[in-house]
């Protein structure tokens, strides 16, 4: 990175999923900021398939000044089903419950690889450094000190954790000894995944004599400990299927699961699980000749998301449970807000550590809320304590009102309010004149 003389900030991100890259993208527009972003990997890539916006999430991609990137790649629900996020159905026998409407957004998806894709596509020359894994973060008077496994080390005024829920980032901001309950944990869920071109399921859907909406319109299917979401991906010509199947005997979160988080297993292992449901459940995963079974983990809303000129942003903050398709919407409404602060010319070396304070003080309260909601969910989706007995009448109503506080959820009130602050020269009780760790 360039000396600190030359750049109002230098600032380093860590990580290139979702949230990295469009934070970069971001930043890159400031010419009197230097951005790097290292990723661990030798190329950006993505696992996982589908990855569900809602419309928080969308007006964030929007103030991005991404919205053409992610139209190019995006899908929807079809015509007269604009506006659906999901249908929510009975798994036993396909029985229709209800449909959460998302007006103007309905159920707005992507393959996640191929929106990693289209954002990089976005990202200037030279910003990015491979194969940099962070091993050790230090900070001193003068900034922050990133050291990688390859053995190289950088300096820069500001540090951006984008590594996801396993951060090395993490550990500095809240180092393990003090807060030693701040790591990965396994939900008790595993979810089977896998993607069906839609003409292959309509036709086994007609054969099974099942609803043929089911291959056309987003689905959740619900029952006791299980539950299967569809949406389409691919200009809506592939579905993505992801079946939920939770062990909620004992105690849970628990202790992160040791082995590999994803694996490889049998489709006769993935049917056995969804045995007793109804034929629209045996059309969906008769399609899926070899799925993958992911380990759900998340980890506990943290007491702080930054430390002096470290902040932590996406999964590294606040890794969620996806039950309510919210985390990568957090990450991409992180890089909104902080590539607007960062980005602000009074945003210099003397004011940033404030300026991530006031970051942390306004944004965490709602992303941990958004992280104890997604577990939430799933609670409500498998019929869970509460929802155990209620009645279709009762599911209804939550379902279609329950997603509208974070829909709604509108950042740019964030911004403006320390804007304000920063332009003044201090954020609340907090003077924006001194830098301390």
């Amino acid at each position: 990175m360039t000396r600190a003389t030359s750049n109002r900030l230098r600032v380093g991100i860590v990580g290139g999923g979702i949230g990295g890259v469009a934070l970069a993208i971001g930043l890159s527009r400031h010419l009197d900021i230097d951005v790097t972003l290292f990723e661990s990997a030798q190329a950006f890539s993505e696992i996982g398939a589908g990855v569900s916006f809602g419309p928080n999430a969308v007006r964030a991609i929007e103030q991005l000044e991404l919205g053409e990137a992610y139209r190019r790649v995006a899908d929807g629900s079809p015509a007269p089903f604009e506006d659906v996020w999901f249908e929510w159905r009975h798994g036993v026998d396909d029985r229709y419950i209800t449909a959460t409407l998302a007006p103007g957004c309905g159920q707005s998806s992507v393959h996640r690889a191929d929106f990693l894709d289209s954002l990089v596509a976005c990202l200037p020359e030279g910003i990015a450094r491979f194969g940099k894994r962070c091993c050790e973060v230090a900070q001193h008077e003068a900034g922050v000190s990133l050291s990688f496994t390859d053995g190289t080390h950088v300096e820069c005024d500001v540090a951006i954790g984008c590594d996801g829920i396993k951060s090395v980032l993490r550990d500095h901001v809240l180092p393990p000894e003090q807060h030693p309950d701040i790591g990965p944990r396994f939900s008790g869920t595993y979810a089977y995944r896998g993607l069906v071109p839609r003409a292959t399921l309509e036709a086994e859907l007609e054969r099974r004599q099942a609803d043929v909406r089911l291959a056309r319109v987003p689905q959740m299917l619900l029952g006791q400990d299980r539950h299967i979401l569809t949406f389409p991906v691919k200009d809506g010509e592939v579905v993505n299927v992801v079946a939920f199947d939770t062990d909620s005997t004992g105690i849970r979160p628990r202790a992160a699961v040791a082995d590999a988080w994803v694996e490889n297993v049998t489709q006769a292992d993935m049917l056995a699980a969804f045995s007793d449901w109804g034929e629209g459940t045996q059309a969906i995963l008769g399609c899926i000749k070899q799925p993958t079974r992911w380990a759900l983990h998340d980890i506990a809303p943290l007491s702080s998301y930054h430390r002096g000129r470290v902040l932590l942003i996406g999964d590294a903050a606040h890794a969620m449970l996806p039950h309510q398709g919210a985390g990568a919407g957090q990450a991409l409404e992180d890089a909104w807000v902080l590539s607007c602060l960062l980005g602000n010319p009074a945003c210099d070396r003397a004011r940033v550590n404030a300026v991530l304070a006031e970051f942390d003080r306004t944004r965490r309260p709602h992303s941990s809320e958004v992280q104890r909601t997604s577990f939430e969910a799933g609670e409500l989706y498998e019929r869970r304590g509460p929802w155990r007995t209620c009645s279709d009448t009762e599911l209804a109503r939550e379902l279609e009102t329950r997603f509208d506080w974070l829909w709604s959820a509108d950042p740019q009130h964030t911004i403006n309010d320390i804007q304000t602050l920063l332009t003044a020269g201090h954020t609340g009780s907090h003077t924006l004149e001194h830098d301390h760790d």
